[in-house]
């Protein structure tokens, strides 16, 4: 809630005299800072409260406003020529920097207990949300300052490493318009590790190192020291609080960082430059997966990306997504969790023990929603990767995606008017985000349900013969790092094709009877599609030749049996053998020729490809069949 406007000095005198003549009641005294006035000392927030009677006639919430440096209490105050002076001049922060390290010992994830206040800056304490994190961290804010948007000192608790960092903190989610103006001499987070460790930090790298601590698990006091502990923080603590963080030199900082900045001039999307540039990173992936994978995600911002362990399905999203972004913020990556029950790991959850606080997951998947939606980001793509989705229940973690993406409605977060702690009451899912799911299958991951096979594009990822040669005799490390916004002016172009609407005229004959053909078989064991898969398909053939126009109109059907029919087809092999064998012949250009596919398939499908229309599925479908023949039971994830 902003303070009233209105509130002048003369306001402001009549709330000092009534606290002279009624005194301070219960509960509103200051803990850090005094109004001086007159040699007497007042609570800052208790003279505003009690100048608003005076101004509007009714005093004034004290929990709806905040005191502190560059707060709007604090601002008006000294503006109308108050003096603000500090209670303490030190406080000992000791204590609960040692009751932070035993908490990361544990499992514990609350922070309930932490004071929230220190020398008048915000205190924020994270063990995780949901699952314990690596880097438990403690943040101290100035007022306009958050931990997903700001700079800030903070404590790093290095578990693995054993170290403890004081830092010189700066957001991840988002980079914040404001710096620390520290010399060239003070190292990153990320420069500190390699140096000391030769490794890079799991997360913070950008941060800057103040002090650093060697932490002693097995000593009562983590072998710190108590006055050290105490004079370093307060040292940062001053140095944050003589940064000019006021809204007018953010203001500042922001347009001069924007005449530095001239926007990327953007050019028409080819999937050709980003092949030939993962060649130079020396990634290896087929132009056909290439063209379906990029295509997929221009009809439907869903893709699922199956097949072995190792065969590139993570690095051709990470590969693709660091290609076509500008930022790195414009990406998260999410290793999905065997114990993921719920939403909250994606969404997190409002704080029910205090109001209008909300969690937000570590992992910065809401976040990253949340500035996708933004307008001034609408043609910029972000991507959000869940790696081995299916590792938990996809329906229990991932239901209100699904919805979403279906209805286009708005995922409900919390039941405030106003946001709570940066995050608004709900999300949509903006049309410029796009969600690829890996799945590695084997006897620890969950299986798929129709529901969410119905609502994506499923691509598998197989290893030929030829390509393990050429790993083999020709290895060499993936380079990420020579792709990353190689193609960023691309980005716009792309975001073009991927939410523009196709025509609404209907497939040629040819594509339709095929579909017809397909779907009546499909009938028989139960996996039929429905309208909205046909809307996908019709969507696919109409977008793919605007990515590759080579494409002829069979070669793009099969990618879409492929991608949108078979992945739904599974069950018993009394269940699907005929339906398996009416569906290869659907894919040759002669059904009589179906008996003889099935016994010799490596004749029709190696020695005489011109007796096959629809090679990507047929090969599936053969692999499916043999599944059922030898085990009983077959499906698409399996075969």
């Amino acid at each position: 809630m902003s303070i009233p406007a209105n509130i002048s000095k003369d306001h402001l005198l009549n709330a000092i005299h009534k606290i002279d003549q009624e005194g301070i009641p219960v509960g509103g005294d200051s803990r850090y800072y005094d109004v001086v006035f007159s040699g007497s000392k007042y609570p800052p927030k208790l003279v505003v409260s009690y100048a608003n009677i005076f101004a509007n006639g009714e005093e004034l919430d004290r929990n709806s406003f905040r005191g502190g440096k560059d707060t709007e209490c604090f601002k008006l105050l000294e503006e109308n020529g108050f003096e603000i002076k500090s209670k303490v001049e030190k406080e000992n922060f000791y204590e609960l920097l040692i009751r932070f390290l035993h908490q990361a010992q544990t499992d514990e994830l609350k922070t309930k207990s932490y004071l929230n206040e220190y020398q008048g800056l915000l205190v924020k304490v994270s063990f995780g949300q949901g699952n314990p994190a690596r880097i438990p961290w403690i943040a101290l804010l100035r007022s306009g300052q958050t931990v997903s948007n700001g700079i800030y000192p903070v404590y790093l608790y290095f578990k693995n490493q054993g170290v403890l960092i004081l830092a010189y903190g700066i957001s991840e989610t988002t980079p914040p318009a404001v710096n620390w103006n520290l010399e060239s001499l003070v190292p990153t987070i990320n420069e500190a590790f390699q140096k000391r460790f030769n490794a890079k930090p799991e997360r913070y790298g950008s941060s800057y190192v103040y002090k650093v601590y060697n932490i002693d698990p097995s000593s009562k006091a983590f072998g710190l020291d108590e006055a050290r502990v105490n004079q370093d923080l307060d040292n940062l603590v001053d140095i944050y609080n003589q940064l000019p963080l006021n809204s007018d030199s953010i203001k500042e900082s922001t347009a001069s960082s924007s005449k530095k900045a001239p926007a990327i001039k953007q050019v028409s999307f080819d999937y050709a430059e980003f092949q030939k540039q993962t060649e130079t990173a020396n990634l290896k992936f087929r132009e056909q997966l290439i063209i379906r994978f990029i295509s997929a995600l221009c009809t439907k911002p869903f893709v699922i990306l199956t097949g072995l362990a190792g065969s590139g399905k993570t690095k051709l999203a990470q590969a693709f997504s660091h290609w076509i972004c500008e930022e790195d913020s414009q990406i998260c990556i999410v290793p999905v969790g065997a114990d993921w029950t719920n939403r909250d790991p994606l969404l997190g959850y409002p704080n029910a023990l205090e109001a209008q606080r909300y969690f937000k997951p570590e992992n910065k998947a809401l976040m990253l929603l949340i500035e996708a939606g933004k307008p001034e980001n609408a043609e910029k793509p972000y991507f959000l990767i869940l790696d081995e989705m299916n590792l938990s229940h996809v329906e229990r973690y991932f239901a209100d995606f699904l919805s979403a993406m279906e209805s286009e409605g708005t995922i409900s977060l919390h039941s405030g008017q106003v946001e709570w702690d940066g995050v608004p009451s709900g999300v949509s899912l903006p049309k410029n985000l796009f969600i690829i799911g890996t799945v590695n299958v084997d006897e620890t991951t969950y299986m798929f349900s129709p529901k969410v096979l119905d609502r994506a594009n499923v691509i598998e990822f197989r290893v030929e013969e030829e390509e393990m040669q050429a790993f083999l005799f020709r290895p060499g490390k993936a380079d990420l790092s020579k792709l990353k916004r190689a193609g960023s002016h691309m980005a716009a172009d792309f975001i073009t094709k991927a939410t523009s609407k196709v025509s609404d005229a209907a497939n040629t004959e040819k594509v339709n009877k095929a579909l017809l053909e397909f779907f009546v078989e499909l009938k028989k064991a139960g996996a039929e599609f429905g309208y909205r898969s046909a809307s996908e398909i019709n969507r696919f053939v109409k977008v793919l030749p605007s990515i590759a126009p080579g494409w002829g109109e069979e070669a793009i059907l099969d990618a879409a049996v492929m991608q949108k029919l078979l992945p739904k087809v599974h069950g018993s092999r009394r269940k699907l053998e005929p339906v398996l064998k009416a569906l290869a012949g659907l894919c040759l250009e002669k059904r009589e020729e179906t008996d003889r596919l099935l016994n010799d398939p490596n004749k029709i499908l190696y020695d005489d490809k011109s007796m096959v229309r629809y090679p990507l599925a047929l090969e599936k479908i053969v692999r499916m069949y043999k599944a059922a023949v030898q085990d009983g039971f077959t499906s698409f994830a399996e075969a």
